[in-house]
């Protein structure tokens, strides 16, 4: 009942994504969890978070259902979700209810690619509820057809394959097919920075939606402001 209950507590809510990088100043657990916990105060439906002490801190502090992964990089730099065996070992004891893994057609450092690895992680974990992060339509369908419980759009715009989308915004695209086509949810994630947003990706036909940065990503917010104010700027000095 807890399996199911996770994925249905989720539905047609938003999971706010509480993850920093390395060099953040909120990039420690008891902030995270101070973050998952505002988010549980102003509605968020899960949490999503990164590192087993993360996860073990946030889910000491909210009672949402919690994703949870170990992020690496393959050798070209870009993004990897969760990268071996013994990550998602350490996923599950630090209490996530739902691991997430890459679940790209990439070749990981460990010599699998991300179905042979989601297809190994399903035979190992039955009882594990599996959310696969892919990039494109084609990896949606394989990851469900593999075991997938749930597919996120999170890779699209950060593969290298995929690098150009990164650079068009929210992949709607992409959600609405693979909500279309698939019977297992469809979470939306990617560069999704407003409510209006968020709302469409669910009139599309999105189960759940995960935002990060423009709710948990102080740095971030500040970027965008001052970008957009120095863009201003220079356009009208140049009218002047």
């Amino acid at each position: 009942m807890e399996y199911l209950n996770s994925i249905a507590n989720i539905k047609n809510g938003l999971i706010v994504s509480c993850q920093f990088d390395a060099d953040d100043p909120f990039n420690n657990p008891e902030y995270v969890s101070l973050f998952a916990l505002s988010a549980q105060m102003g509605g968020a439906s899960g949490i999503r978070t990164e590192g087993k002490e993360n996860i073990r801190a946030a889910k000491a502090r909210v009672q949402l259902p919690l994703v949870g992964l170990i992020q690496s990089a393959y050798s070209d730099g870009s993004v990897l979700i969760t990268p071996d065996f013994r990550e998602v070992e350490e996923i599950i004891e630090a209490g996530a209810d739902i691991v997430a893994l890459d679940a790209t057609e990439r070749i990981r450092p460990n010599g699998l690619t991300g179905f042979e690895f989601l297809r190994r992680v399903r035979v190992d974990h039955p009882g594990t509820l599996l959310l696969a992060d892919v990039s494109t339509f084609e990896e949606g369908v394989q990851a469900a057809e593999l075991g997938a419980d749930l597919v996120s759009t999170t890779l699209s715009g950060y593969t290298p394959a995929t690098l150009q989308k990164g650079a068009e915004g929210v992949d709607f695209d992409l959600i609405e097919r693979l909500s279309d086509s698939l019977v297992i949810p469809v979470i939306a994630e990617g560069r999704i920075l407003l409510p209006d947003e968020a709302a469409h990706a669910f009139e599309l036909g999105a189960y759940s939606v995960v935002v990060g940065a423009a709710i948990t990503r102080p740095r971030v917010i500040t970027q965008m402001f001052v970008h957009e104010i120095q863009r201003r700027t220079r356009n009208n000095a140049k009218k002047d």
